[in-house]
């Protein structure tokens, strides 16, 4: 990375470098544009895919932390830093140029932090109404609930948004822009409707029975998990991982597990990687089960839907027997995992898996070559691999565009470097390749898991750690590849019992973010279809 760091400083000189966690650089604001397309276009080394946008409240400062690496090779991470000290009306310089996943981002930051981006498009507040006062990941938020008084009432979309535009000459013009045109026809999907697979509201313009726009909101879920959190204790908050994406909790809770033993230097036991990874792969495949019977009983085959549940019942018994917990698994703690596996663990898993393959071949027989089903996803929803990048798809939906993104294999992780696996790649990129993709990598889950089930060690399935676990100062990342893609952890720690600044990297809002894009020219009778072939967890999104 020397050549990376002497790239930096011939941008901008005075940037200052720091050898952390990973490789931070800190510069000012109105250079942090110029210093991310240099390294956004840098020929050998693209730095074009921003995995996390992250604002922090520093006290006199109000900042941003950029995650970005090379699509190239995942591993190759920096970290962006910025920040502004005008706490009354704090204005940072939009990406959204740059890398097109930072749209909704952005408005996140705006909704609450109150940082305004110059340049972006569109500056409502996204999960926040624009009427709501205060902004609560800001460190002196004012949680009154009669400042901000719960109504039944139906609050009015806001089809005006406001944006700061700097013009050629240097100066700032405020202005607003409508979101649709007058004449447009717009029709609301969600956010009661079971197909949106979860409480996500689409307001589609229509051209005849085609789709000429779509204007995503969420936020009707307002669990405040991030804000919550940096009032409680690190093992406190390992049970809210499992309600994020409920159908990924096991590796979202591995990921904030690995995140806090590596800022903490704890060594997890052997037997817990062992389970800790085989409960992932289980987890992966009763996902993507659900994935594919969800996806079928979008397209109109309720039958499949049936026989997806059917398989994914199987998983979830073992994790009940291991457990207790079938949705919500419970498993991973700081250190290792809370329960060992039971006598007949290994027979039911060993059994599990040619049943697993039997039923993969019943679904390939069933729904697969279905030629309605195929008219449904072949050339559909088509999404480039430029795009999956400039969106920040992973997952088999990134991977369906030709992305090589799996985390498992460019930043390894428990025994993932351990066992051989393929990772599943396509390059049509439209809505059956996704299909394809998550139950190809149902049978590479299976290979993995095939790999360790006869090789567990005896142990411990947990290290000692002390009863209060503080983390030292530090910014410390954790990725992992769950059901959906990237799923990352951002901790901010001040040295104290409890983070100072905790960050969920939701993939399913970056799958969100590319549905405008993805629908845009398709039939509306399409858009349920191309939901499901992304497979988002809108819980996920609202954090």
């Amino acid at each position: 990375m020397e050549d990376i760091k002497k790239l930096i400083l011939d941008t901008v000189k005075d940037a200052v470098i720091e050898e952390k966690q990973k490789l931070t650089v800190t510069v000012e604001w109105t250079k942090l544009p110029l210093l991310a397309k240099t390294l956004r276009n840098n020929k050998d080394l693209p730095f074009d895919f921003l995995v996390n946008l992250i604002g922090v409240d520093r006290g006199e400062e109000l900042g941003v932390n950029y995650l970005i690496c090379s699509s190239k090779d995942l591993s190759k991470e920096i970290v962006l830093k910025t920040s502004t000290t005008n706490r009354e009306n704090p204005l940072l310089y939009t990406v959204t140029d740059i890398y097109e996943s930072a749209h909704y981002s952005e408005r996140e930051v705006y909704a609450l932090l109150g940082i305004r981006f110059i340049n972006n498009p569109d500056m409502r507040k996204f999960f926040l109404n624009s009427d709501w006062k205060g902004f609560p990941l800001r460190k002196d938020y004012d949680t009154n609930p009669d400042i901000n008084p719960v109504s039944i009432e139906s609050k009015e979309i806001q089809d005006i948004a406001p944006r700061i535009m700097e013009t050629e000459e240097g100066q700032l013009l405020e202005e607003t822009v409508k979101v649709f045109e007058d004449d447009d026809y717009v029709i609301n999907i969600g956010p009661q409707h079971p197909s949106t697979h979860g409480v996500m509201h689409f307001r589609v313009s229509l051209d005849g029975e085609n789709i000429k726009k779509i204007d995503v909101h969420s936020g009707y879920i307002h669990r405040g998990i991030e804000k919550l959190s940096e009032s409680l204790t690190y093992p406190q908050i390992l049970h809210f991982t499992d309600r994020l994406d409920y159908l990924s909790a096991n590796m979202n809770r591995h990921a904030l597990c690995m995140c806090i033993e590596q800022a903490a230097e704890i060594e997890v036991p052997l037997r817990a990687q062992y389970i800790r990874t085989i409960m992932d792969e289980l987890n992966r495949i009763d996902s993507h089960c659900l994935a594919w019977a969800t996806h079928t009983n979008d397209l109109g085959a309720t039958t499949a839907f049936i026989y997806g549940m059917r398989e994914r019942e199987v998983i979830l018994q073992i994790f009940e027997k291991t457990c207790g917990g079938r949705l919500i698994i419970n498993q991973n703690v700081v250190g290792g995992v809370m329960f060992d596996i039971y006598k007949d663990f290994q027979k039911d898993v060993k059994a599990f898996i040619p049943y697993m393959r039997e039923k993969l071949a019943e679904y390939d027989r069933f729904f697969s070559h279905n030629v309605i089903a195929l008219g449904r996803m072949v050339n559909i929803g088509h999404l480039s691999k430029e795009n999956a990048i400039a969106y920040g798809v992973t997952g088999p939906a990134g991977r369906a565009s030709g992305w090589s993104c799996d985390i498992r294999k460019h930043i390894p992780y428990a025994l993932y470097d351990q066992v051989n696996f393929k990772e599943v790649i396509r390059t049509e990129g439209d809505s059956y390749a996704r299909y394809l993709n998550r139950l190809d990598e149902i049978e590479q889950s299976l290979c993995i898991i095939e790999q360790l089930i006869d090789n567990i060690p005896e142990g411990e399935i947990c290290a000692k750690t002390k009863p209060i676990i503080r983390l030292p100062e530090g910014e410390y990342h954790a990725r992992v590849e769950a059901a959906r893609g990237e799923f990352g952890v951002f901790i901010e720690s001040r040295g104290d019992k409890f983070p100072y600044r905790l960050k969920f990297r939701s993939p399913s809002m970056q799958l969100v973010s590319a549905m405008p894009l993805i629908c845009k020219g398709e039939k509306i009778a399409d858009f349920i279809g191309i939901g499901g072939s992304m497979d988002y967890v809108i819980p996920d999104i609202d954090r």
